[in-house]
């Protein structure tokens, strides 16, 4: 039997991104996954890997190999891939593409987050964050909310004018908090240690999806945000206790574990948009998404092959 190896162009052209959040729903419906990280060292180096098995779906590890140094090289930093297997024997059914995976996961997961809780009329999206994962997030949004103007700010405003050159019909924001108060969603994918989202620029209606914050000690909104906003996430697993962005105000006794009203587990309890409201939607990330993502690669792949 030959097992597919999935490269990031193969499966990439395969996908479709309001497909690909209907993927993540069916995905939910089934078993809680079980998850486990692990991390080898060898300074400066880093094996990250990261395990799930939804029962019903399958099992997935997915290695990422980080050489900060291979940059100078002319080499990409991260590399690795998915090994995606069978849920009845534990066969090994295909080898994804990792940052096939990464894309993918990583905007899809926000992207059912906003299409669940933002305005379907939105007419202001804004990309906090101009790096790799800010252009995938105007591919995603656009398709979500293809009715939207999509502007994309920076703190080096070059890197946000060479993203938008990139992406005809996006614009760049020049300030950040008139293109917050502007916008009915605000996404962030930055790796600040400290809040560029203030909860005094929010007004009701707004959708604030944040994606950066992936350390204890990293936070994209201030307390305000989060006491103004209805909460929610992808995974209480992989957020209360490993992100700065509740660990902090929830140490602090800012908000409490009540505020946190569901996760995708419990996407009957995510209401309709309401425009009295602000929202949050917290990206945490985790190897169940990563497992149903692959999964979802590999029935593509089959489906045409």
């Amino acid at each position: 039997m030959n097992i597919p190896f999935i490269s990031f162009d193969q499966g990439n052209a395969l996908l479709d991104w309001i497909e690909f959040t209907e993927a993540l729903t069916k995905g939910h419906r089934l078993p809680k996954a079980k998850i486990g990280d692990t991390f080898l060292y060898r300074n400066p180096d880093t094996l990250l890997t990261r395990s799930a098995w939804i029962d019903g779906m399958g099992l997935a590890v997915k290695t990422a190999n980080i050489f900060p140094g291979n940059p100078v090289a002319g080499k990409p930093m991260i590399n690795g891939a998915v090994c995606l297997y069978s849920d009845s024997d534990g066969a090994l059914d295909a080898l994804v593409d990792f940052h096939l995976v990464t894309k993918w996961k990583t905007a899809g997961d926000s992207l059912l987050g906003a299409l669940r809780l933002a305005n379907p009329d939105a007419a202001e999206v804004l990309i906090v964050g101009a790096g790799t994962v800010g252009g995938t997030l105007i591919d995603a949004f656009s398709a979500g909310f293809p009715q939207a103007q999509v502007r994309v700010w920076n703190r080096t405003q070059s890197k946000a004018k060479d993203l938008v050159a990139s992406h005809p019909g996006t614009l760049v924001a020049s300030d950040l908090e008139p293109a917050v108060r502007a916008a009915d969603i605000i996404v962030t994918a930055t790796l600040s240690s400290t809040p560029v989202i203030r909860g005094d620029w929010l007004r009701p209606g707004q959708h604030l999806n944040m994606i950066g914050a992936y350390r204890p000690d990293m936070r994209e909104a201030d307390d305000t945000a989060l006491t103004r906003a209805q909460i929610y996430t992808d995974s209480f697993d992989t957020t209360l206790d490993h992100i700065g962005e509740f660990m902090i105000p929830l140490a602090a006794g800012v908000i409490q574990r009540s505020d946190m009203l569901a996760d995708f587990y419990q996407l009957d309890r995510f209401p309709a948009y309401d425009p009295s409201q602000i929202t949050l939607f917290k990206n945490g990330g985790g190897a169940h998404l990563d497992l149903m993502t692959s999964h979802h690669i590999l029935q593509k792949w089959n489906a045409q092959t």
